[in-house]
């Protein structure tokens, strides 16, 4: 029996993907061995000396040894899927070492984000669970025994008994909307992948924070997949054809099919970029003012610095700003609730 739960556990770790802060120790050890002047499969057998890292090392080096390109085998072992973006486009421009390193800033910055969110959130996930069972408690003993005491009260004017049942609704409208965007988050994690892009688009275009968000990453990924394009010599048509082809990133793909159509069929890309409401206006006129490629690039890799630096200050602003809303927003529901139940007590007492 313990054998046997021991096959399991094991079969089920092995299925576990790697965490992000593992993801990031790697691409930092195998850029730092390309950087000393180790090959890939050198680099990759020095990796597992680390037996933490032997099992995912040892499948990468499988799938690369089998033909694959890299990016297929570091997706073999569930990296996420915006490093692996990045590594498929070394099938086309042959820049590994600066592809890991863009991996490395990207993942950093997420991880930072993570750490700093989980801080924050920690103490009002906290509080919303001792309020949600402060309500159910409320709803469940309190509320019943105010109705049978008021009821048996027959001077008691109906005001009392209306207000009592207002709370008992509006606390079950609560709960009631709690438990319902838990299930629509479940169900939209597990039906969005079957979406159409383009839906999905128009979905996330009329969620005001989040659509800005998406739009400074979407440029971001663009311009930064673009200028790395342009600085290996390849023109625009080529670029955007094999943008199109990757699938990890879905936007930008979709974004590059539409655009090398427009190509195609002898029209310039810029009037087809304004219609794209995920793309921000200074990347259009980024496109639209650069005549040659040259300046092109070195105009993208201006702006994607610039952008990296905007999602970064304006995500930590909205980070800390969840803890003060959220305490203020629960503050107002306990004065309520407070006031709610005090004052038919009040009436109570007054009429004694």
């Amino acid at each position: 029996m313990g054998l046997f739960l021991k096959k399991i556990f094991t079969k089920y770790r092995q299925k576990q993907p790697l965490s992000e802060a593992v993801q990031l120790v790697l691409l930092k050890r195998l850029h730092r061995l390309l950087n000393n002047g180790y090959s890939l499969i050198s680099a990759l057998d020095a990796l597992t000396w680390d037996k933490s890292m032997e099992k995912p090392v040892e499948t990468i080096k499988y799938h690369l040894k089998a033909g694959d390109h890299i990016d297929v085998a570091f997706h073999k072992v569930a990296f996420h899927e915006t490093i692996v973006a990045y590594l498929y486009f070394v099938r086309i421009n042959g820049d590994l070492k600066n592809s890991i390193s863009k991996c490395i800033h990207i993942v950093e910055q997420r991880l930072s984000y993570k750490k700093k969110f989980s801080q924050v959130l920690r103490y009002p996930l906290i509080l919303c669970v001792i309020f949600l069972t402060l309500l159910f408690f409320i709803k469940t003993s309190i509320l019943p025994s105010f109705m049978d005491l008021f009821q048996m009260n027959v001077e008691r004017p109906t005001t009392v008994l209306v207000l009592i049942s207002i709370i008992d609704v509006s606390i079950t409208i609560f709960i009631v909307l709690i438990g319902l965007i838990t299930i629509i988050s479940f169900v939209w994690m597990y039906f969005k992948h079957k979406l159409p892009i383009e839906q999905k688009i128009k979905m996330y275009t009329k969620i005001p924070i989040f659509n800005y968000f998406l739009s400074l990453q979407t440029s971001f990924y663009f311009a930064s997949h673009f200028s790395m394009f342009l600085k290996a010599g390849m023109s625009m048509k080529d670029i955007l054809e094999h943008m199109g082809k990757q699938g990890k990133l879905p936007i930008i793909a979709f974004y590059a099919q539409k655009m090398t159509v427009q190509l195609s069929k002898g029209f310039y890309v810029t009037a087809l970029m304004q219609s794209f409401t995920l793309f921000e206006k200074r990347l259009v006129q980024i496109f639209h003012k650069n005549s040659n490629d040259e300046a092109l690039e070195k105009d993208l890799q201006a702006y994607t610095d610039l952008i990296a630096e905007t999602l970064q200050n304006n995500m930590m602003r909205l980070i800390t700003l969840i803890q003060p809303v959220f305490f203020i927003i629960l503050a107002c529901f306990i004065i309520f609730i407070y006031v709610a139940l005090m004052w038919p007590m009040f009436e109570l007492i007054q009429s004694i």
